[in-house]
Formats: structure tokens, C-alpha cells, sequence
């Protein structure tokens, strides 16, 4: 079991903004997840894994691919607070899932 987030690369994210994100799509794809999987996911310690997405379109992409699939999924728009404009999208989470399940979603993408 584990979790992917996507962050974007293409809107000049400060890495504490980025944590949050990250933090904020992990928490809504948890809770979009059937409550079996978020059992089975804490109890394999929540693998988690921050990817590199350099497009909002390409976000959009994989959540529909997520969608597809079945996965549980977040997209995060900022609420322009800060750094961003309101409404920006800043990360995707998929899963928690089986490894593979994510993988056929984002395997395909680099490590933040």
C-alpha cells in the first residue's frame, strides 16, 4: 500500500509551501480512501511518495486516470493566502492503494 503525491514544478512553489500541499492532498485522497484500505494503509506504516507533475493539465491527466482506475484521489487548489494566486492547482494524491494500482497512475513520473 502507499500514496503518491504529484506536486507541480511549473509555478515556482517555496518548499514549505510544497509540504503543505503535499500535506493537504495526502489527507483528502486518506479520507476520499474506503475505510479497509486506510486500515490496511496505516498499518504498513502510510508509504508515501512525492512526485514531479509540470503541468496542471498533466495533474488533471492523472486524476482521471486515477479515476479510471478506481483509486482514491485529491486535486489541491490553493486558497491564495501567500505565494499564489487563489484557486491555483498544486498537487495530486492517489491512493492509498496497492503499490501497483498507484504505480499504473504515476509510475511513469520522477521524484520530487
Amino acid at each position: 500500500m502507499k500514496q503518491a503525491i504529484v506536486a507541480r514544478t511549473d509555478i515556482g512553489m517555496g518548499e514549505g509551501k510544497l509540504a503543505a500541499q503535499a500535506a493537504h492532498a495526502s489527507l483528502s485522497a486518506y479520507q476520499d480512501a474506503s475505510e479497509r484500505a486506510r486500515k490496511k494503509w496505516q498499518g504498513e506504516g502510510q508509504k508515501k511518495v512525492v512526485l514531479k507533475g509540470d503541468s496542471e493539465s498533466r495533474l488533471f491527466e492523472l486524476a482521471d486516470k486515477a479515476d479510471r482506475e478506481g483509486l482514491p484521489y485529491a486535486i489541491v487548489r490553493d486558497a491564495g493566502h501567500t505565494q499564489l494566486e487563489p484557486g491555483t492547482v498544486t498537487a495530486l494524491a492517489v491512493g492509498p492503494a496497492r503499490d501497483d494500482s498507484v504505480d499504473r497512475v504515476t509510475g511513469d513520473l520522477s521524484l520530487y
